[in-house]
């Protein structure tokens, strides 16, 4: 069996990163087939495990903004005769509506749902269309020529990023980092439901919250008791009660349990406070200092501005740049997001 994801296309590699570090730390077994930026196919699943395997992509990925049962691939020219072939009554309950999205491709939106739908309503009895509230929603991606048909099983939350920015919590302060990318963040380390993942820098709790919702024990800290303090109140926010905030410098760091995973944005930059020490500073220390608070397995997922060389850093205290993603954030200052790891005997 197979799973069609459709991804966002805001960034051209985080979409595809971010699944890959999901599938490999759920120990997920399938084959990625990348069709093009935004559409892939997880192929090979077992039947037994596509449930569960469904179950947690569509908890888990921030990027990928919709999972269907993979059904068939088509183009318009054999249209009918492959609908014809399937038994549309395995998959459609009552009701359903077909919606079409383009990628790269110029077909007739709005004329091939109507031609599908009716194919469909001629190859199976008692259904009927439904274009507001379909009890099965038929999605078709278009991509140049193909058509990709699959069925909607599991239906992500995708108001969730949108309701949660940083503005629309109890606490916010200025610069905290979108939860899109605090999700994928959190994804890239390989954490799992109930291991534990720290924050060093938690700010208001965009990271920690993200991590939260995936079921993950969570350690935050900040030099500030203000933000300390205001994530405390984010994570209540959401339901969130399996965390553990301090108010503390993070020269101070010393965790009496070694952490699975770490996610942070460290400060950097002239309109952000850093406690009298600067940008370079701050990462050195950073790395002095976490090396020894992690597992030896653990992954370290972290965001520094461009002009940072980290590779000189992290070599010096034994951790290893696994991969590397820039964000272009305006015309001054790219955003680099560093999966980092110790280095293995």
């Amino acid at each position: 069996m197979e799973l069609l994801c459709i991804q966002s296309q805001e960034h051209p590699e985080l979409p595809l990163a971010e699944l890959t570090a999901v599938i490999e730390c759920e120990n997920i077994n399938t084959q990625i087939n990348s069709i093009t930026e935004g559409l892939v196919i997880l192929k090979n699943i077992s039947q037994k495990n596509i449930k569960s395997y469904y179950e947690i992509l569509t908890k888990r990925l921030g990027y990928t903004h919709e999972i269907h049962e993979f059904i068939t691939k088509t183009n318009i020219k054999n249209l009918k005769e492959n609908i014809s072939k399937i038994n549309w009554s395995e998959y459609i309950n009552e009701t359903f509506a077909v919606r079409v999205k383009r990628i790269r491709s110029d077909i007739d939106t709005v004329g091939t749902e109507r031609e599908l739908g009716t194919l469909i309503l001629d190859n199976c009895e008692n259904i009927k269309v439904n274009l507001t509230k379909p009890k099965t929603l038929i999605r078709v991606v278009a991509h140049k020529n193909d058509l990709y048909i699959g069925i909607e099983r599991i239906k992500i939350n995708k108001k969730h990023f949108e309701e949660s920015k940083p503005h629309k919590r109890p606490f916010f302060y200025p610069g905290s980092m979108n939860p899109k990318l605090a999700r994928c963040m959190v994804n890239l380390s390989r954490i799992k439901e109930g291991q534990l993942l720290l924050d060093p820098f938690c700010g208001t709790g965009g990271i920690l919250i993200e991590a939260g919702l995936i079921g993950c024990k969570l350690v935050g800290c900040d030099i500030y008791w203000k933000m300390q303090n205001g994530t405390a109140i984010n994570l209540d926010y959401y339901g969130i009660t399996d965390y553990r905030t301090f108010h503390l410098d993070i020269r101070e760091l010393k965790m009496y349990e070694k952490v699975d995973s770490v996610v942070t944005d460290p400060p950097y930059g002239i309109s952000t406070s850093t406690g009298d020490v600067d940008d370079e500073g701050i990462f050195k220390e950073f790395f002095r200092v976490i090396y020894d608070n992690m597992k030896d397995d653990a992954y370290l997922c972290m965001a520094s501005p461009h002009y940072i060389d980290l590779k000189p850093m992290v070599d010096e205290v034994g951790f290893v740049i696994v991969e590397q993603y820039g964000i272009k954030m305006h015309k001054s200052l790219t955003r680099i997001i560093s999966v980092i790891r110790k280095k293995l005997d």
